[in-house]
């Protein structure tokens, strides 16, 4: 959703600069409920107060409750086919595809450096290998960000 997302915010209909947008992906995974949902309720906020944060929420729910509805009953039985099952396993590497490269070009546009590559990697593995939970680096992560954002802020205000 977020490649999709950035399209038409940012490319497409240009509702917000590019670094509002990396702000709105920061409020929208901090805030509860699904990433895209946030993303669109804060967007149609930004455009049409109430009444657009409640358009763009219904905008962005509606259609896939509505597609996993009829798959939920009419495809139920497909659930142990040996073709849909390999499908979902061959699909996989294109579900990575289609995070890193929102994650790229992001990266790219805030200029992050390997500093940020090295610390996001090192958080990942992290997550994967220690068994801690994601929660937890998130809020370790925010902290350690806070405390260079303070750090780097001391010397100007000498």
């Amino acid at each position: 959703m977020i490649p999709l997302i950035q399209r038409e915010v940012v490319e497409k209909h240009h509702w917000l600069e590019n670094k509002e947008f990396v702000e709105l992906l920061a409020l929208a995974q901090t805030s509860p409920g699904p990433m895209a949902v946030n993303a669109a309720v804060f967007v149609g906020y930004k455009r049409r107060s109430l009444i657009g944060s409640l358009v763009a929420s219904l905008g962005i729910t509606l259609p896939s409750f509505l597609i996993i509805l009829i798959i939920a009953m009419y495809l139920i039985g497909f659930r142990e086919n040996h073709y849909v099952e390999s499908f979902f396993k061959g699909i996989r590497p294109a579900v990575v595809a289609l995070i890193a490269a929102p994650l790229y070009s992001l990266g790219r546009s805030m200029k992050i450096g390997w500093g940020g590559i090295l610390l996001a990697a090192s958080v990942a593995a992290t997550i994967a290998f220690a068994g801690i939970s994601p929660a937890t680096m998130v809020v370790v992560v925010a902290l350690l960000g806070l405390l260079h954002g303070i750090i780097r802020k001391k010397p100007e205000a000498d």
